[in-house]
Formats: structure tokens, sequence, C-alpha cells
């Protein structure tokens, strides 16, 4: 038995020799890295550098896109220095710093989606009270908790599983999880579990019923409301909805990978589940919100033609 101080690095075992097609593998997440972080900062530049775009749907926007640049960086360099590496393996410290960065982009960017929905609930349900409910004050408070409650979280999570007896160092992914650091331990994992449990509970309970609140009441004023009404609703929170269940289906193929044994899947498609999870929120969200609000379209537009 190894204790989790004598273990030094881990082995990830999900990579397989693709001979000369690592290259192509390499060029093609670095293409898709570059591409991530340069639509997410020209939305991040957009945002900061216009004043007619300082409202609270816009800055909450801002920070989700600035959640995906930090959440990328730090998962894709090191995902491409494994592609091209013959040692698949990870120092223990790098190890928990990884699904540190990882845990807390996930948990952000949930967060993040839920205070968006409340966002677009009081807009849309209270129009008239909206800019004294949403002061700027009240949005720097709401940008704080979605930063600081997240990083909290990951914080005692990763601390009770470093402090686990580890009889194994082989990780079967591609990617360090703290899921599966807690399935290599020797010793009682009872109090991870039982936190995790309280996590979850809180999750669901809260952001959950806060989303399907939101939008119960915003389809109520849809199906009552005027047709302007009805317009502005839809066109907003179809954006939103997308996005929300574009990043479900990234942290439910994530979670398969992780509670589940993988070992009959093909590595491929393994990696690419993980590719998936890494790419489907920052490279759809700039698209998506980008392209389809009109503000945010035009100022694009004044930027191809020279004229910002």
């Amino acid at each position: 038995m190894i204790n989790s101080t004598q273990v030094s690095y881990f082995i990830l075992s999900a990579y397989f020799d693709t001979g000369l097609f690592k290259y192509l593998f390499f060029i093609t997440v670095m293409s898709l890295y570059i591409l991530i972080i340069c639509a997410n900062i020209l939305m991040i530049v957009i945002i900061c550098m216009n004043r007619s775009l300082h409202e609270p749907m816009y800055l909450f926007l801002c920070n989700m896109f600035v959640n995906e640049v930090l959440g990328s960086t730090a998962v894709f360099p090191f995902l491409l220095v494994q592609i091209l590496s013959d040692m698949h393996t990870v120092s223990t410290s790098f190890c928990f710093l990884q699904i540190f960065c990882g845990y807390t982009y996930a948990n952000i960017q949930f967060w993040n989606l839920a205070i968006m929905s409340y966002d677009r609930y009081l807009a849309i349900c209270y129009p008239l009270q909206y800019n004294t409910q949403m002061t700027s004050k009240k949005v720097a408070m709401l940008i704080a908790l979605i930063w600081l409650f997240p990083c909290i979280h990951v914080a005692v999570m990763i601390s009770l599983t470093a402090s686990l007896q580890l009889c194994r160092n082989i990780i079967n992914k591609v990617l360090c999880d703290n899921y599966s650091i807690a399935k290599l331990g020797c010793s009682d994992t009872t109090v991870n579990n039982i936190y995790g449990l309280i996590y979850t509970f809180i999750i669901v309970v809260g952001l959950v019923t806060l989303i399907f609140y939101s939008y119960i009441r915003i389809l109520k004023i849809c199906f009552s409301g005027s047709k302007q009404t009805r317009q502005k609703a839809f066109s907003t929170c179809t954006r939103h909805l997308a996005s929300l269940i574009n990043f479900s289906f990234g942290c439910f193929f994530e979670v398969l990978q992780s509670r589940f044994n993988m070992s009959s899947v093909p590595n491929m498609l393994r990696i690419l589940l993980s590719i998936y999870f890494l790419t489907c929120q920052p490279l759809f969200n700039p698209v998506l919100y980008g392209l389809n609000m009109s503000k945010i379209r035009i100022i694009c537009r004044s930027l191809v033609c020279g004229q910002f």
C-alpha cells in the first residue's frame, strides 16, 4: 500500500499510440484552442470597450467568456503536450492543480448560467423594476459569488481527496479527474462521498430549481403576454437554453467517463468525448451569442469594416 504522500506522479492510461496521426490530432486540437481563445477574447474586448454593452446581461456574458478562456488555457496546453509525448505521466501536484482548474471552470459555468436565467426572469417578468432590481452593485456581488462558491467547493473537495491513501497511480482517462483519483484510494472515502452528496443536493435544490422556476415564469409570460413580449422572451431565452443544454451534454459525457467502466469504448472515442467537454461551451457560446445578439453583431461588423 502506498499513500498519497508517496505517489509522486499519475499515469494517464487512456492515451494510445496513433503513429503519425498524432500530429494531425495535435494540429486539430491546437486549431480548436486558438479558435476558442480568439473568439472569446474578441467577445470580451467588444463588451468591455463599448459602454452600450455595460448592462447586466452582457456583463454576465463577459464573465462567462473570461471563465472559458481561463478554463481552456488551464487544460488545452497540457492536452497538446500529452498528444505528442510518449510518456503520459503527470506529477501529483500538477494533477490536483488541473483538477482545481477544470472543476472550477465547470462549476463557475453552471453558476453563471443559473444567474443568467435569473437575470432573464427579472428582465421579462418585471421589466419596469428591472433596473432597480439588477443594480451595478448587485451585478458585481453576483459575479463575485459565481467565482467564490465554486473555488471554495473545489478547494475543499481536493483537500479531502489529497488526504486519501492511494493503492495505485493509474488514471484511466486523458486528463486528471477527482473521482478517478478517489477510486484509487485504499482508505475510507465516506467523508468524500458525504461532501459530494451535500454539494450535489445544494446544486440540485438551489441552482436547478432557480433555472426551472425562472423558465416556468418566463413561459407563462410567453403564453399570456403580447406578441412583442413573446418575441423578446423567445429570442432571449432560446440562446440561453441552447447554451445550457449544450453544457449539460458535455457534463453528461464527462460524468459517464468518470463513473462507469469505459474500457470497452474505443480510446479515440473517449478522447473525442473529453475534447467535446472542453470545447462544447468555449467554442459554442461566442458563436451563439455573437451572431444572434444584434448589438454584438453590429459591433463585430464594424470591426471587420475598420470602423470601430
